[in-house]
């Protein structure tokens, strides 16, 4: 019934023709002479762009070859039967609904056989059931800039929702915390401290009433859960292990009074886990649990895997680290939350003191990918200091020269960030242009920026 009522649609409405075209295949339909009637009227509307009269389209039909006589007959039935179409959005919804069916099963089938005939190309498989679950009818054409004046006055005055963070200057340069549909990086050497800050932050996050969920690959769950214990608790590592249990009771229920939001850890094994399987456990924690994530972490980056590229395949490390980005800022953008992770320097971004993006280890195509990105680098001075120095690389949200470089304290011990006094960052601050055109400005290396995008 419903494939009599799209091809009706099809046949009498041009608005809906042109809404629908784009997802409507052949294979869909289960009738041959269903199908027969949708290829004719996909053929002409593709040669004329325009519906075919009644009479063309019975025309069309009696000529095409391929079908037997009977098909053609039914096919010239069916169009004759066609009363005045009522395109509304209820066919609009069900047509949506058909071609998504349509296309999962598709996806499944195809499956099916690459899973029969050719086994080792089933890392294809994710990738076809994600554009099959991508099917959706988008009525929208765009922006108009003259018309839509008003709707963008009102934007520029609504107050975007934002995740916070507990420091001072990491608010200040994402102006309140971290926009929702966004990939945020945090770069540095091996054991500077990309975990700390990420433990850090989803502490204070769930103390400030968020959902976190803190996705590790790294190390296992029970480690992460130890910092963050840590850090809420205000007790150090070594205390955690001697703490007596009525102690670490009596701190847990004052922590719960004061925290109103929740964590979930989660552990994959390293490079096990993709964006499809992120995906499913997002799903998994909204129906099971009741669990809406506001902001995720990932531990990090450069070990998840890539739904669209398999492992031991010909592709350079840009190609994979940049699909793994892309894949993951979609992963933001499809659950509206904050997605924070990590990446490490190369061997030259390891000892340096002032960490750049083409410091970036194994692909520059990670930065950009990325909306915002910082550097956390340490010196022997600022590790005597207690400090981390942190360096804008990327910011999508406020001016990058503003507050480029500053610090920020550090308890190793207890997993902690903390604010510095203001004095302490009067000697670090670099608020610079980007590209200073001063006389006296230093030179850009021009050979050094062509080498970041070799």
């Amino acid at each position: 019934m419903i494939e009599y009522q799209i091809l009706q649609g099809l046949a009498q409405d041009e608005e809906y023709t042109r809404q629908v075209k784009p997802f409507l295949k052949q294979d869909y339909f289960q009738q041959l002479d269903h199908k027969l009637v949708y290829r004719v009227i996909d053929e002409y509307f593709e040669k004329y762009n325009a519906l075919p009269k009644p009479e063309a389209l019975l025309i069309e039909i009696e000529q095409v070859s391929g079908f037997d006589e009977k098909t053609i007959k039914s096919a010239v039935d069916i169009v004759s039967s066609f009363q005045g179409a009522q395109v509304d959005d209820w066919l609009l919804d069900q047509t949506e609904t058909f071609c998504q069916d349509k296309a999962i099963y598709n996806a499944i089938m195809s499956g099916i056989d690459i899973i029969e005939k050719s086994p080792d190309n089933k890392g294809q498989l994710p990738g076809l059931l994600q554009e099959a679950l991508q099917v959706s009818f988008d009525n929208s054409v765009g922006h108009d800039f003259m018309e839509d004046a008003d709707d963008r006055y009102k934007f520029y005055h609504t107050v975007e929702q934002r995740v916070p963070f507990d420091l001072d200057f990491m608010n200040k340069i994402t102006k309140g915390g971290l926009p929702n549909k966004t990939l945020n990086i945090v770069m540095a050497g091996t054991g500077v401290g990309k975990s700390l800050f990420m433990c850090h932050c989803a502490a204070s996050n769930m103390l400030e009433g968020k959902n976190v969920l803190y996705v590790t690959m790294e190390m296992a769950e029970e480690r992460i859960a130890e910092r963050i214990d840590a850090n809420l608790l205000d007790v150090t590592m070594e205390e955690l292990t001697s703490l007596p249990k009525s102690a670490y009771d009596k701190k847990m229920d004052r922590l719960k009074k004061r925290c109103t939001g929740k964590l979930i850890v989660k552990e994959y094994p390293t490079a096990s886990a993709n964006a499809n399987h992120l995906r499913h456990l997002l799903q998994e924690l909204r129906t099971k649990k009741n669990f809406k994530v506001d902001v995720m972490y990932i531990d990090y980056l450069n070990i998840c895997a890539s739904y669209r590229i398999r492992g031991g395949t010909n592709a350079g490390s840009y190609a994979i680290v940049k699909a793994i980005a892309e894949e993951l800022r979609g992963l933001a953008v499809e659950f509206n939350v904050p997605i924070i992770s990590a990446t490490q320097t190369n061997r030259s971004g390891f000892s340096s003191s002032d960490i750049g993006l083409e410091d970036t280890s194994e692909s520059f195509g990670l930065p950009a990918t990325a909306d915002f990105m910082v550097a956390l680098s340490q010196t022997e001075e600022l590790d005597k200091l207690n400090q981390y120095q942190v360096k804008q690389l990327k910011n999508r949200y406020a001016d990058p020269g503003f507050h480029r470089r500053f610090v920020v304290g550090v308890d190793k011990s207890k997993m902690k960030l903390f604010d510095v006094e203001q004095a302490a960052q009067a000697e670090l601050m670099d608020d610079t242009p980007l590209f200073d055109r001063s006389s006296n400005a230093e030179k850009p290396n021009i050979n050094k920026l062509f080498e970041v995008f070799k």
